[in-house]
């Protein structure tokens, strides 16, 4: 069978909502690459944010930042920042209203003052369950702990903006923002109603896979990708064959053309065996 590329999105889709890669998942990635298949990441996260639970997998590259930073066999391929003015303009914003956020950037997270501490009364409060809330802590907790506060971005190179929810809809960030920004709803649930990603206009994981798989000389038609969340859509649209996680919400299934299970239901691995990829 001739090889494929593969594009996986992480949260909801590698990983589960609680931070954990499934075993199943990581078997079935290394069993693909294995078969000569190319096995990539595509993810809304910059690489601060990839911990090494999930790159020690093996990977053949990867999008991150949802485009906006694209790499393979070592070579940086794209990287694409926000302006620092822009950045400036919506911490002001956020912060003047109360928003708590995160600068996603591929030197670290950072983030607004109180946000670390609201995201782990988040998890602690949405989760009873202590054998899940110990899950939670291994996997998405050890993200949260390297958040450092950061209220000035001079210096910092900002692939994308996180918020975390509030009394703000989205379309009325959306029409403070629109111009500069494509707004989407938050990847992360635990962010709770109104959360969603401010990244760059036109900057999207279909944009960051079309620019690798050039380099590669991969033709579109070889490609697959798995995705659960609305910063899929486009990749979804794009891959030759798009798999939607079984979780993901109808508007972006709807993009797909099959649907598998969530990564609790071992999803990544009934994907690639329908696909003949193992």
């Amino acid at each position: 069978m001739e090889p494929r590329a593969v594009f996986l999105d992480v949260d909801g889709t590698l990983v589960n909502h609680r931070g954990v890669v499934p075993d199943s998942a990581r078997a079935a990635v290394q069993q693909a690459r294995g078969n000569g298949h190319l096995v990539f990441l595509c993810t809304g996260r910059s690489l601060s944010a990839l911990w090494r639970s999930i790159l020690d997998i093996g990977f053949d590259g990867l999008v991150a930042a949802a485009g906006g930073y694209v790499e393979t066999g070592g070579q940086v391929l794209v990287h694409h920042h926000v302006p620092v003015d822009e950045v400036r303009r919506v911490t002001t914003y956020f912060g003047d209203r109360g928003v708590e956020y995160l600068l996603e950037s591929n030197d670290g997270v950072f983030g607004s003052p109180g946000v670390r501490e609201r995201i782990q009364r988040l998890l602690v409060t949405s989760i009873a369950d202590e054998d899940l809330l110990a899950e939670v802590e291994r996997g998405f907790m050890s993200f949260v702990d390297r958040i450092q506060v950061r209220e000035e971005p001079d210096g910092l190179h900002v692939n994308k903006v996180s918020f975390l929810g509030s009394e703000l809809t989205l379309e009325v960030i959306r029409a403070e923002f629109g111009e500069v920004f494509d707004v989407i709803p938050a990847t992360v649930p635990l962010f709770g109603p109104n959360s969603g990603e401010l990244s760059l206009r036109g900057v999207h994981k279909a944009t960051g896979i079309q620019r690798l798989i050039e380099h590669l000389g991969i033709p579109r038609e070889r490609t697959v990708a798995f995705g659960d969340g609305f910063n899929d859509l486009e990749m979804l649209e794009f891959a030759g064959v798009g798999v939607a996680m079984g979780q993901a919400p109808q508007a972006v299934a709807a993009r797909a053309d099959m649907r598998t299970g969530s990564p609790d239901e071992d999803g990544i691995r009934t994907g690639f065996a329908a696909l003949g990829l193992i």
